[in-house]
């Protein structure tokens, strides 16, 4: 990861770019073709939500590369949730992922929100309990019929 590592709010126009990073980055974790096509519709990014009202979408660069993005949608009045957090394969275990819950939890600090709520991939637990999060349970899949998958809070500290 270079010293040009930069967050800025993601585009309309990048909505199909960051959609296949978020595939890309599943991938990572050796889940199979037909896993990913079960999930295709639920990690597609909505060009039609970006910029709009109670949800913020933002991309991480490396230059002029995006290496990773962050979803929040406003569920409540103080609660939000993390809709999405992916990074490039080439870019996992290097702070990138790090830097993206930080950017994302000092914007709800900062915002007067209470928790955050985040249905996480079981390969993602220890990055999560990293950041603060403690597990609450578990939510159903929206793409694979039978899967749990891990549910976790953040509190947020406002400033």
């Amino acid at each position: 990861m270079s010293t040009s590592l930069r967050i800025r709010e993601a585009f309309p126009q990048e909505a199909d770019l960051l959609s296949q990073l978020a595939l890309r980055s599943k991938a990572h974790w050796g889940y199979s073709e037909d896993f990913l096509d079960a999930c295709r519709s639920e990690l597609t990014v909505d060009a039609s939500r970006l910029g709009t009202d109670g949800y913020q979408c933002f991309a991480a660069l490396d230059g002029d590369s995006i290496v990773g993005f962050y979803a929040l949608e406003s569920t409540s009045s103080g609660i939000y949730e993390l809709e999405a957090l992916f990074v490039e394969p080439t870019h996992i275990g290097c702070g990138v992922g790090r830097l993206l819950i930080q950017h994302a939890l000092h914007r709800l600090s900062e915002r007067g929100a209470e928790k955050l709520i985040i249905q996480g991939d079981p390969h993602a637990t220890e990055f999560y309990v990293a950041a603060g999060a403690r597990q609450v349970g578990t939510r159903k899949s929206g793409s694979i019929t039978g899967r749990e998958l891990p549910l976790f809070e953040i509190e947020i500290a406002n400033s």
